[in-house]
C-alpha cells in the first residue's frame, strides 16, 4: 500500500492559497507586457521607417523636381536676349541694327484651369479675339487663330502670342484688356536702308538666328551671350521683385562695302534690268589694291525687315553661288598667260585665218561680220577673235594654261566672308578632250563667279597680284573711307600671289583700254577717265532641253578705270536680256560700266587723265550696238564633260545644293541647267543681224538728205558750216564709223558687211552731223 502511493495524484494547489503560486502569475504578465511592448515599438520604428522613406523620397529623390515646381509657381524664369552686333559699311554707317520691340504672351493657368470643362473654349475665345488683331498677314501661321489656341493649350506658365509688333498694334492688343496677356520688350533686327546690300547682309530669324549673307556666316560673334531674368510672384501672381543676369552683346562688324557706292551701283542694275527686262543681274566693284569689295550688287532683291515674303531666288547670292560660262571676257586670261610666257607681244603679227580654225575634228569660227588676216596681237584682242585666242592657248600648252587658270583664282573658292560659294567648274588636264584648251581659251567649257571674275581683272589692275576677295575688315584694322590705292600693301594678306609680271599687266592694261577706245567696249568709254575691258556674250542651257538656247543669253563686261593707275574694277552680268536692240555685252552690260564707273571715280575724287569732252563722242553715240561685238557662233566647248565636272565638287558646294542651299541636284548631266542662272556658253550659232532678220522685206530706200534737220538721233544739223562726205565704199562697217567720226558726220546703217553703196555721194559738201545713210552687204 506505501508503494501504490508514489502513484496517486498529487494534490492540485490553488496559486492564490499556496504562497509557493506567487511566481507564476509574474512570469505570464510579463510576457504578455514585453509582447505588448515589442508590438508597440515595431509600429513605430515601422511608422519612422515610413516617415524617413517619404522624406528620403521627397527631400532626395525627388527633390529637384519640387524646387522647380516651387519656382514655377513663384517665379518666372525669362531668357534675357543680348543686343545683336550693328553691321557697319567701311564708313560706320549703320547697315544693319538691332532696335526695341514689344512682344505679347499670356499664362495660360490664369486664363482657365486645365481642369475647367469650359477651358478650352475660353482659350480659344481669346485666341480668336487676339488673331483679330495680330494676324493682319494671311501667310503668317504663327498668329493665327489655330496656332495661338493650340499653343494655350499645350503650356501652362507661357505661350507666345505674337513677337516684335510695331507700336499701333501693341497699343490695339493692349486697348482688349485682356486676363493672362503680357507685354515683353525684345530687341529685333533692322535694316534702315531695306534692300540695300540685302544679299550682303543676309537676315535675322524671329530668335535672332542669322539666316543669310553676314548675318549667318557670323551668327556666333554678332549674337552674344543671353542672360536671365528671374521675377518672384505672390500667391496672386503679382511681382515682388526681379533679378537680372546681364546679357553679353555681340560684336560689332565693319564691312568693306561702301554705302554710296553700293547704292550707285543697285541704282544702275535696276537702271538696266527695267531696260533690258532681264532674268537677273549682278555687279560687282572691288578696290583692286587690296580686294575689297566696294560695291556688290544683285537685282532682284528682297528687303530683310519683311524677309519672310521673299522667295528663295531672290534670297540667293548669285555672286558666289551662280556659276556660268564667261566667254569672250575668259580671253584676258588667254592673253596673259601668251604674254608673260613671251610667246607672243601685243605687237607681234598673228592670223586670224579668216575667221577659222579647225582643231582635233572642230571648226571654230570667229564672230559674224568681219573676218581678219594678218593682225596684230592688240587687234585680235579689240575684234576679240576666236582663231586667234585659240592660236595664243596652243603656244602656251594646256600644262602652262591650266596652271595660269587656276593662278587667276578659276576652280577655287575665293574665300570671301559670304556663305554658299562655290568653286566654279574645270576639270582637271587629265580630263581635256583633244580640243578643250581651245574652248577654255574662248571662255567654254568651264565655268565661274562673278566674285572670280572680278578678281582676274583686278590682278591684272594692280599690276599682276592675285588677292583673294573680302566683304569684311578685321577687328584689328581701323575702318577708314575709301581712297585709291597705287601700291600693294606690304605684307600681301594670306592668298595671294603672283600671276604675272608688272610689265605683262602693263601690256594687258593698255590691250584692254584698245577695246574700250576702237573695239566692242566702246559704250564704256568714260567722260574724263581712261578705261580698259573686255566684253562677252555667252549662251545659256535651256532648263527644258538642257542644251545651249539660241534666246537666252548672259551679256557681261569686266572692266578698269583709269587705266594707267586703276582704282576701281567692276564686272557686270546681265542674265538673259530680253528687251532691246541687242542681247550682246556691247549693248547691255558695257553702258552699265559707264555709268557705275563714271559715278563712282566722281564720288571719289579721282583726278581725271583724259580731257572731259561735252557733247558725248559721236562715235560713242551713234555707233551700231553689234559692231565688233563678239557675237556667240556655234558652241564648241565638251559640255557633257563639263557637266560631269560636278561629280568632283565637295558635298557643301552650293552647286550641289542649289536652291539657295536646299534642295540637292538631281544628277550631274544636268546640275548647271539647273542651277540659276543656268550655266551658260559662249557662241550660238551665228546671229541674224536686225537688217536681215525679214529676208523678204525690201531694203528702204536711199535717200539724198534735204534741209537742214534733226536727226534721229537728237543730233541738231548746223547749216551754217559745210562739211565734205568721205567715201565709205569698200570700207567695213568699223572703219565706215571711224571716218564719218572723224568728219563730224553721222551714219544711217543698213545692213552688215562692206559698204557697197551710200548717199550722198562722196565729195558732197553737207552740214556738220548729217547723217549720211550707206548699204552694207557681204
Amino acid at each position: 500500500m506505501k508503494q501504490l502511493s508514489f502513484f496517486r495524484p498529487a494534490k492540485r494547489t490553488d496559486p492564490q492559497a499556496s504562497p509557493q503560486g506567487a511566481p507564476g502569475r509574474v512570469a505570464v504578465g510579463t510576457v504578455h507586457r514585453r509582447l505588448g511592448f515589442l508590438h508597440i515599438s515595431l509600429f513605430f520604428v515601422c511608422w519612422a521607417a515610413i516617415i524617413c522613406g517619404r522624406l528620403v523620397w521627397l527631400q532626395v529623390i525627388h527633390h529637384q523636381d519640387f524646387v522647380d515646381r516651387a519656382a514655377r509657381q513663384e517665379q518666372r524664369t525669362f531668357e534675357v536676349a543680348p543686343r545683336r552686333g550693328i553691321l557697319y559699311d567701311r564708313n560706320l554707317h549703320e547697315l544693319a541694327m538691332t532696335v526695341l520691340a514689344d512682344s505679347v504672351y499670356a499664362v495660360p493657368s490664369e486664363i482657365a484651369d486645365r481642369q475647367d470643362p469650359e477651358g478650352q473654349a475660353k482659350r480659344q475665345a481669346l485666341a480668336n479675339a487676339l488673331a483679330k488683331v495680330v494676324h493682319t498677314d494671311p501667310t503668317d501661321r504663327f498668329t493665327s487663330a489655330h496656332q495661338i489656341a493650340a499653343r494655350l493649350s499645350a503650356s501652362r506658365n507661357f505661350a507666345w502670342i505674337a513677337r516684335k509688333l510695331d507700336p499701333a498694334m501693341i497699343a490695339r492688343v493692349k486697348a482688349l484688356k485682356l486676363k493672362g496677356v503680357y507685354f515683353q520688350q525684345e530687341f529685333k533686327r533692322f535694316y534702315p536702308n531695306s534692300q540695300l546690300a540685302a544679299q550682303v547682309l543676309g537676315y535675322v530669324g524671329t530668335d535672332d538666328n542669322g539666316l543669310g549673307g553676314m548675318e549667318r556666316k557670323f551668327d556666333r560673334e554678332l549674337h552674344g551671350v543671353p542672360g536671365r531674368r528671374l521675377t518672384a510672384l505672390d500667391a496672386h501672381r503679382q511681382v515682388l521683385g526681379s533679378q537680372e543676369h546681364e546679357p553679353e552683346p555681340g560684336e560689332n562688324l565693319v564691312l568693306t562695302i561702301d554705302e554710296n557706292i553700293q547704292f550707285m551701283a543697285e541704282r544702275a542694275l535696276d537702271s538696266a534690268l527695267e531696260r533690258t527686262q532681264a532674268s537677273n543681274g549682278t555687279i560687282v566693284v572691288q578696290d583692286p589694291y587690296t580686294g575689297q569689295i566696294l560695291g556688290l550688287a544683285i537685282r532682284p532683291t528682297f528687303n530683310p525687315n519683311d524677309f519672310r515674303h521673299a522667295t528663295t531666288s531672290l534670297l540667293k547670292n548669285h555672286a558666289v553661288s551662280d556659276v556660268y560660262e564667261p566667254g569672250s571676257t575668259f580671253k584676258l586670261v588667254t592673253y596673259s598667260a601668251a604674254l608673260e610666257q613671251k610667246v607672243t607681244a601685243p605687237d607681234q603679227m598673228i592670223d586670224c585665218q579668216g575667221g577659222q580654225i579647225e582643231l582635233a575634228g572642230r571648226i571654230i569660227h570667229d564672230n559674224q561680220g568681219e573676218h581678219y588676216g594678218v593682225i596684230p596681237v592688240h587687234k585680235a584682242l579689240e575684234v576679240s577673235s576666236d582663231v586667234a585666242a585659240v592660236k595664243l592657248a596652243l603656244r602656251v600648252g594646256q600644262d602652262k594654261f591650266s596652271q595660269y587658270v587656276h593662278d587667276f583664282g578659276f576652280s577655287a573658292r575665293t574665300g570671301v566672308e559670304l556663305p554658299g560659294e562655290t568653286r566654279g567648274l574645270l576639270r582637271p588636264v587629265k580630263k581635256w578632250g583633244p580640243s578643250s584648251i581651245g574652248s577654255i581659251a574662248i571662255g567654254q567649257e568651264i565655268a565661274v563667279t562673278p566674285l572670280q571674275l572680278v578678281s582676274m581683272v583686278s590682278t591684272i589692275a594692280n599690276g599682276g597680284v592675285y588677292l583673294p576677295p573680302h566683304v569684311l575688315i578685321p577687328g584689328k584694322q581701323r575702318p577708314s573711307p575709301f581712297k585709291s590705292g597705287e601700291d600693294l600693301p606690304d605684307q600681301l594678306p594670306a592668298g595671294a600671289h603672283r600671276v604675272i609680271s608688272q610689265m605683262t599687266a602693263a601690256q594687258m592694261r593698255k590691250m584692254m583700254e584698245g577695246v574700250v577706245l576702237y573695239g566692242s567696249g566702246k559704250p564704256a568709254q568714260l567722260n574724263g577717265y581712261s578705261a580698259g575691258g573686255k566684253t562677252g556674250t555667252a549662251q545659256k542651257i535651256d532648263p527644258a532641253t538642257h542644251l545651249y538656247s539660241k534666246t537666252m543669253h548672259i551679256a557681261s563686261f569686266v572692266g578698269i578705270a583709269p587705266v594707267n593707275n586703276p582704282v576701281i574694277s567692276i564686272a557686270v552680268i546681265i542674265d538673259n536680256p530680253r528687251k532691246g536692240p541687242s542681247y550682246y555685252g556691247t549693248a547691255v552690260s558695257a553702258p552699265v560700266f559707264a555709268e557705275v564707273a563714271q559715278e563712282v571715280l566722281e564720288y571719289l575724287g579721282v583726278t581725271h587723265d583724259t580731257p572731259l569732252v561735252a557733247p558725248p563722242d559721236l562715235a560713242k553715240q551713234h555707233a551700231d550696238p553689234q559692231m565688233d561685238e563678239d557675237a556667240p557662233s556655234e558652241h564648241t566647248g565638251d559640255l557633257d564633260a563639263l557637266f560631269a565636272e560636278v561629280n568632283n565638287l565637295p558635298p557643301d558646294d552650293p552647286l550641289r545644293n542649289q536652291s539657295n542651299g536646299q534642295q540637292a541636284v538631281p544628277d550631274a548631266a544636268n546640275e548647271l541647267a539647273s542651277a540659276a542662272p543656268p550655266v551658260v556658253a559662249e557662241k550660238p550659232p551665228p546671229a541674224v543681224h536686225p537688217a536681215e532678220v525679214k529676208k523678204d522685206t525690201p531694203d528702204p530706200p536711199l535717200q539724198a538728205t534735204g534741209e537742214p534737220h534733226l536727226t534721229g538721233h537728237g543730233v541738231v544739223v548746223n547749216a551754217g558750216t559745210r562739211v565734205g562726205v568721205p567715201s565709205f565704199v569698200g570700207e567695213p562697217l568699223r572703219v565706215a564709223i571711224e571716218s564719218a567720226t572723224s568728219a563730224g558726220l553721222a551714219l544711217q546703217i543698213v545692213g552688215s558687211g562692206i559698204a557697197r553703196e551710200q548717199v550722198p555721194a562722196p565729195g558732197s559738201m553737207v552740214p556738220p552731223g548729217t547723217e549720211i545713210v550707206v548699204r552694207f552687204t557681204r
